[in-house]
């Protein structure tokens, strides 16, 4: 008796129809993303070319080196305005920033995600991604009223004791308003960001690379040091990077803190100071013309600064292979 068979092709069907919807959503995802690609660096280019061509009446009647000048008169007949004090304050801010703040938010993130029992890892992760969230003012009238006048005690300590070391220095025995306060209150801004980026990098570090190093008779801060932070290491740097951005481009905070003066002053103890940012803020309602056109030339450099920032950290990811994790 003859049987009836369903021809193959019949069974390939369905594959090939879901096959091709795949491929479909592979091009229209594909697309989307090289559109969005295309979109942010249109959106940047837009950015620069209006701050250039925003800044170019007050570059041109400037009557002083605008990378050197210190004070910030742009109103002025003639005008004279330069970078060189905001410069420093924004870097000298930044870099402290950096140093209180990197070593404590990789810390904090490896004890919640390795050493701290799961309820108190939960509960300290949630607070870390609430703080992350605290608008920027909460921070600085927190540090303007009850960290300011707390600190007097360790900058009179650090100047009584580190004071030979020129930038610790208090010549003025006033501790109010000083690059040192502006940095903490920066460190503490960041320091959720750093610790929730580095914190979710490590625990995607893959179990078994956890497990086999544990096997091998690593102690557990062995086997974070050579399984977790190799493949963890562009997640630590992406998360440096974006702290370093904020602190950056922080304005409100910084205004409420430092001392609005433009001078360059090494003493990181004594009130003076200003950044980018908190000049801006400070200055854009009472600038006139020309004046507005000096602020955007100022914005104009922070955003090269932060463009080369970001750059530098792709560079440095991409210079060595055991960055990307791929020899973890």
């Amino acid at each position: 008796m003859a049987t009836l068979t369903r021809p193959p092709e019949d069974d390939a069907a369905p594959a090939e129809i879901e096959g091709s919807a795949v491929r479909r959503g592979d091009r229209v995802f594909r697309g989307l993303a090289l559109y969005a690609g295309i979109g942010v660096l249109v959106v940047m280019g837009a950015i620069a070319v209006f701050l250039v061509w925003r800044s170019i009446p007050s570059l041109t009647s400037n009557s002083v080196n605008f990378f050197t000048y210190q004070e910030w008169f742009p109103d002025d007949n003639p005008p004279t305005f330069g970078i060189a004090a905001l410069a420093f304050g924004t870097f000298m801010t930044a870099i402290i920033a950096m140093i209180i703040a990197v070593p404590i938010g990789i810390g904090a993130a490896l004890f919640i995600a390795y050493y701290a029992p799961r309820r108190l890892a939960a509960t300290m992760a949630f607070i870390m991604d609430v703080l992350a969230a605290v608008p920027s003012i909460i921070f600085g009238l927190w540090g303007l009223q009850f960290l300011m006048p707390n600190m007097f005690g360790l900058t009179e300590w650090m100047n009584d004791y580190l004071g030979f070391i020129p930038i610790f220095e208090n010549t003025q025995g006033i501790y109010t308003k000083s690059i040192f306060i502006a940095s903490v209150v920066l460190a503490i801004m960041i320091l959720p960001t750093m610790s929730a980026i580095t914190r979710e990098v490590f625990t995607q570090v893959p179990q078994a690379h956890r497990e086999a190093a544990l096997a091998l008779g690593a102690t557990r801060w062995e086997m974070i040091r050579v399984a977790v932070f190799p493949f963890s290491r562009p997640g630590m740097i992406s998360g440096a990077m974006l702290a370093l951005g904020r602190a950056l481009g922080e304005t409100i905070a910084v205004a409420l803190i430092l001392s609005a003066l433009f001078t360059i002053n090494w003493h990181i103890t004594e009130p003076g100071g200003n950044t980018f940012a908190a000049n801006i803020a400070l200055k854009w309602n009472e600038s006139g013309p020309n004046g507005l056109s000096a602020l955007v030339a100022s914005g104009l450099v922070l955003f090269v600064i932060t463009m080369v920032v970001n750059m530098t950290a792709r560079w440095i990811i991409a210079r060595r292979a055991e960055f990307s994790g791929a020899n973890s």
